[in-house]
């Protein structure tokens, strides 16, 4: 579950589009805003060739195929979609014009958090759809007092469909919410998020569902888990309270099935969960991490550099939490970054390029260490 995202999305279209930079005056007499558009800024020395893959929408979490040549990824408020579900898209031949991915998921309930299993031809993925074939409500913030919070459906199991959006498995069964699940590189495990326990903790199972085994027993949210690229550790953001109010607020909203993310930092632990490590204390929501192809550091979302706290960029640190680097530097949201099997690209979310608008767009970068 990454909802941060859906704050920044209106609608989905495909085409190709090359580096560039545009500067739009809105009715400059009269002072409106400037609009200045850019695909990449100066300062992000690590990314090269950035070319955005999508053109307007809620686009978000997609991820790379073992082969590096597929992208999966969650989609909204396009294609008669009343909410989000999970695509397929090439990503090499950048050749999507006007026309429609292929969808994988069901079309029915919401959908979350998808991702390839070995092989390439199937992939995993959250959804509500066996609760209610309609969208669930979504929490409103003024019915909790103007506070940002997240929505855990406990109608959230999760899915194994083909990439042709054949359904054809169930990999969880049990009451309330199932989701979030990653796959590791080594194809024998996926990582997941669940309130089985009654407390959102991470699990793991065999990728057939089998052997489920807690791995985080710490009162509060722990989500967003990915795999070191050897397999052997997790990295995941935590909103762990801590004081008496913390806990007691936490508590009543998990059981109203909700959360509020506003506080969130990384942690590494073993795949078993031994050796946990706390590396960021940067305070306000530092999220969607991902591990560097060498294993030694740590790409991910903070707004913690922002004054206001309304903004995300994608910053760099090292596993034992040092070197702290930002990578991007949209004004606005730059999110759900993935390197790619051979290390070489980064696939991300950003509203950079929109014309001002909220639309948030998949992006690719060649990656320069």
């Amino acid at each position: 579950m990454k909802y941060i995202y859906s704050l920044f999305f209106i609608t989905l279209l495909f085409s190709c589009k090359t580096e560039k930079k545009e500067t739009h005056n809105e009715d400059a007499v009269s002072g409106a805003t400037k609009i200045v558009n850019e695909i990449q800024y100066p300062q992000e020395k690590h990314l090269k060739n950035i070319k955005q893959l999508t053109f307007g929408g809620d686009n978000a979490e997609a991820y790379w195929s073992f082969d590096g040549k597929k992208l999966v990824f969650q989609a909204s408020n396009h294609w008669d979609l009343e909410c989000d579900q999970i695509f397929v898209m090439d990503a090499k031949s950048l050749k999507h014009d006007h026309n429609i991915p292929q969808m994988v998921s069901t079309g029915k309930g919401r959908t979350t958090c998808s991702y390839f299993l070995p092989g390439d031809s199937t992939v995993v993925y959250s959804s509500t759809h066996l609760g209610d074939v309609a969208c669930p409500i979504v929490p409103k913030k003024e019915d909790h007092g103007g506070k940002y919070i997240w929505p855990v459906y406990e109608t959230f199991d999760i899915f194994v469909a083909d990439t042709e959006g054949n359904q054809l498995k169930q990999l969880t069964n049990e009451k309330g919410y199932d989701a979030e699940p990653t796959v590791s590189p080594k194809g024998d495990k996926i990582v997941f998020t669940s309130t089985r326990s009654g407390d959102l903790e991470l699990f793991t199972m065999n990728i057939d569902g089998s052997d489920v085994k807690q791995v985080t027993h710490e009162l509060g949210y722990d989500g967003g888990a990915f795999f070191s690229p050897d397999g052997t550790k997790l990295i995941f953001r935590s909103s762990r309270p801590k004081t008496e109010k913390e806990i007691k607020e936490y508590k009543d909203l998990l059981a109203q099935g909700l959360v509020m993310p506003t506080n969130m930092e990384l942690y590494i632990c073993n795949v078993d969960g031994s050796e946990l490590t706390k590396i960021t204390d940067l305070g306000s929501a530092n999220w969607a991490p991902f591990f560097h192809p060498n294993g030694k550091k740590v790409i991910f979302s903070t707004n913690h550099h922002k004054e206001k706290h309304d903004g995300f960029n994608l910053f760099m640190i090292d596993i034992d939490g040092k070197n702290l680097e930002q990578i991007t530097f949209d004004a606005v949201f730059d999110a759900f970054p993935m390197f790619s099997p051979d290390g070489t690209k980064l696939v991300f979310s950003s509203n950079r390029n929109n014309n001002g608008s909220h639309d948030t767009n998949l992006f690719i970068a060649e990656w320069v260490d």
